[in-house]
C-alpha cells in the first residue's frame, strides 16, 4: 500500500532524458501504486490542450496506460501548466484538483499543493499570478492562434527567467507563516507540495501540535516522489 507524489518534471522535448525517466516511473514504481498525484508543472510549458506537440499525445498515452492498469492519477495545476484543461485531462485519464486538496491516507490527514501560493514574499509573481489566473484573460489567449501563443509563452519565460535572476533565493522560498497559516486552515499536520525544487523535510508547528511540510525535487537531474504508506511518510530521489 503506497500513494505517490511527484512534482516539477518540466517535460519538454529539449529533455529528452527527463522524459524517459518519468516514462519508465510510470511503468514500474508508478505500476504498484493505490494512487498518483502530480502537484504541477508536468510540463515546462502550456499554451492550450490543442497544442499538437508530440510530446504531449505521448505523455497522455501513458498516463493513460497507468489509469487503464487501475492506479488512478491526480493533478494540482503549477505555475507553468495551469492552463491545463479538461481535454487533457480526458486523453490522459487524470482527475484535475483544487489547488489545495486535503487527502485522508491511511489514517493521514494531508494537504497537497503545487507550492507558489506560499511564496507570499514575491508580490511581483503573485501579482502576475493573479493576471493570468483571471478567466477572461485565459479565454482571450486560449483563442488566439497556436503560433501567437507560442511567441507569447516564450516572452513570458524569458522575461520570468530574467526576474528570478535578480530575485533572492529567500524571497523565491515560501513564506514560513504562509505555511503555518494554510495548514491551520485546512486543520493538517502534513503539507506536501513542490515548487521550489527544494526537496526537504521540514518540522514546524501548526495547529499547536508538530506538524511536518515535505517538499519535492525537480526532475532535473534525477526523479523526486513522496512516497506515503501506513507506515510513515518518506522523501525519495532516485535515478532516471
Amino acid at each position: 500500500m503506497a500513494t505517490l507524489f511527484i512534482a516539477d518534471l518540466h517535460l519538454q522535448t529539449e529533455e529528452p532524458a527527463i522524459t524517459a525517466g518519468f516514462l519508465r516511473f510510470l511503468r514500474g514504481e508508478a505500476l504498484s501504486a493505490d494512487a498518483l498525484y502530480i502537484l504541477g508543472d508536468l510540463f515546462e510549458a502550456w499554451i492550450g490542450d490543442d497544442d499538437p506537440n508530440p510530446l504531449h499525445r505521448e505523455m497522455a498515452a501513458a498516463i493513460k496506460a497507468l489509469v487503464d492498469s487501475g492506479v488512478p492519477c491526480f493533478f494540482i495545476h503549477g505555475n507553468r501548466d495551469f492552463l491545463i484543461g479538461k481535454g487533457f485531462a480526458r486523453e490522459s485519464g487524470m482527475t484535475l484538483l483544487p489547488e489545495e486538496k486535503v487527502l485522508d491516507l491511511y489514517g493521514r490527514k494531508v494537504l497537497i499543493m503545487h507550492g507558489d501560493t506560499l511564496c507570499t514574499d514575491d508580490t511581483g509573481y503573485l501579482a502576475f499570478r493573479a493576471k493570468v489566473h483571471t478567466p477572461w484573460i485565459q479565454t482571450l489567449f486560449l483563442a488566439l492562434p497556436l503560433f501567437i501563443r507560442n511567441r507569447i509563452a516564450a516572452k513570458m519565460r524569458a522575461g520570468s527567467k530574467a526576474a528570478n535572476s535578480s530575485k533572492s533565493m529567500t524571497i523565491m522560498d515560501v513564506n514560513p507563516q504562509a505555511v503555518v497559516d494554510v495548514m491551520e486552515k485546512h486543520r493538517v499536520q502534513w503539507l506536501i507540495h513542490g515548487h521550489t525544487h527544494r526537496p526537504d523535510v521540514h518540522s514546524l508547528t501548526a495547529n499547536g501540535e508538530p506538524a511536518r511540510r515535505v517538499v519535492l525535487g525537480a526532475w532535473h537531474t534525477e526523479g523526486s516522489m513522496v512516497k506515503v504508506t501506513p507506515d510513515g511518510v518518506e522523501l525519495i530521489q532516485f535515478p532516471f
